[in-house]
């Protein structure tokens, strides 16, 4: 006679083992926020190129395995096939009409970006002027300055300039007359140990009150050098000169770069520029990039509570702001606060995900608008990641992070002939594995190793 109950018990032991390995999550598989799973990220960023930029502070950077962003002025660097010039009519016809009509909306951008090349020396700090009063708001004063600039040039007030050379050094502080500069070469054997090298046009001009043509003339060549030198891949992202978010500017570059440091309009992204004093964690969004710049007289302390505060929520983005180093360039900070904020950075790397301004830029953007499906058949996990975005411009791995039967040990990672090994983890809500996976590249395959 059949016993129900002795099959009852004897199959209940069977049933529990078989619950074990499996958990309602498996195959459940969410897109982590930061790369690896990390609390957070951090961007660090150099502007202007000057030469302790590459001798002191890159060998830092590798020494922790971290990698920079540095936009250049590509009219600093030997080889470049651009320089600087003003695009327009005669400079000498806008000085002669200077004398009968004063600066005005119709020509100060024409005025302010020709003043730059009279010839003269220190000329080009009237359009400095006229450039931080106009971004202020102060136009009227920008006009000013404009006037009083060509006013002097007419009356013979300023000494003629030698060549280019003296607006190379004093405009772009990037050190002395014969301070050795960066090379393409040199750069280019950055870009292959990790660092991004980025777009800061060729003469650091205030962009705000250039002319449309000149505007065009400072982002599109100076991308074009460092696409022959360099490749596609560094003309992702730039930084406008001054940190300017002028609507103008913004559209003439967002036609031509992907990503700009100087504003990223997502919807999903707070952003808190250098002068923001907003709390990074006040904002809602999904994301918060938050930027700092490290000025001489920064604390170290101050600069250390910044990346404290960037491991606090899970949402934020640091993104450092250098200049100077070691006594060239503007606002310098020396080799030895630098090694020890590289050091204090790099102990927590675990945590903390170093990434480039373009790296991230891309990861963030990939993840805010990527799809992932999973199946499971009792014997492996199937995968599907896909983004909507343009491929040949976003094509960075995201990192997934996949709850699998507890009963597993190791997992492989199949993803066409890309295969990797990895560990199994716990959190409270079961087994899970995290790896990195390449959007719109065909099915992951998950199995037990």
């Amino acid at each position: 006679m059949f016993n129900h109950r002795m099959f009852a018990i004897f199959l209940l032991p069977l049933m529990l083992t078989f619950l074990s390995c499996q958990n309602d999550t498996t195959g459940q598989t969410e897109i982590t926020k930061w790369k690896d799973g990390k609390q957070s990220a951090v961007s660090l960023t150099f502007d202007d190129s000057s030469i302790n930029q590459f001798r002191v502070a890159l060998p830092l950077l590798n020494r922790h395995n971290m990698p920079g962003t540095f936009y250049v002025l590509t009219g600093a660097i030997p080889g470049s096939k651009y320089e600087a010039e003003f695009v327009g009519r005669p400079v000498e016809e806008i000085i002669t009409e200077t004398a009968e009509t004063p600066t005005n909306e119709e020509n100060l951008f024409e005025r302010a970006s020709a003043i730059r090349f009279s010839g003269y020396k220190g000329t080009y700090e009237y359009h400095t002027r006229a450039g931080r009063l106009f971004e202020s708001g102060d136009v009227e004063e920008a006009y000013t300055v404009i006037d009083e600039g060509y006013r002097k040039i007419r009356n013979g007030e300023f000494e003629e300039a030698e060549g280019k050379g003296y607006d190379l050094y004093n405009v772009m502080a990037i050190g002395e007359p014969g301070t050795e500069r960066i090379t393409w070469d040199k750069l280019q054997t950055y870009t292959e140990q990790g660092h991004e090298i980025g777009s800061h046009t060729i003469l650091h001009p205030f962009l705000a009150v250039l002319d449309s043509a000149n505007i065009h003339h400072e982002l599109v060549k100076s991308r074009e050098d460092i696409r022959n030198h360099l490749g596609v891949e560094h003309t992702f992202s730039a930084e406008c000169p001054y940190g300017t978010e002028d609507e103008r500017v913004m559209d003439h570059a967002y036609e031509l770069f992907p990503a700009l440091r100087n504003r990223m309009p997502h919807p999903w992204l707070a952003e808190l520029n250098r002068s923001s004093d907003e709390n990074p964690q006040d904002p809602q969004e999904e994301y918060v990039q938050w930027q700092r710049g490290a000025l001489s007289d920064t604390p170290m302390d101050t600069m250390k509570q910044w990346v404290d505060t960037s491991l606090e929520d899970d949402n934020i983005w640091l993104v450092l702001v250098f200049h100077g180093v070691e006594g060239i360039g503007w606002e310098p900070l020396t080799e030895e606060e630098l090694r020890e904020y590289y050091g204090y950075i790099g102990e927590r790397k675990d945590d903390l995900w170093v990434g480039t301004f373009r790296d991230v830029t891309k990861y963030i953007r990939e993840r805010m608008n990527a799809e992932v499906n999973s199946s499971y058949d009792g014997d492996q996990i199937s995968i599907e990641l896909t983004h909507s975005l343009d491929p040949r411009l976003y094509q960075y791995p995201l990192t997934l992070k996949t709850y699998v039967p507890s009963g597993w040990e190791s997992a492989v990672v199949q993803q066409g002939e890309d295969q990797q090994q990895v560990e199994v983890r716990e959190d409270e809500q079961g087994t899970y594995i995290l790896y990195n996976a390449l959007p719109n590249a065909g099915p992951v395959e998950l199995s037990s190793s």
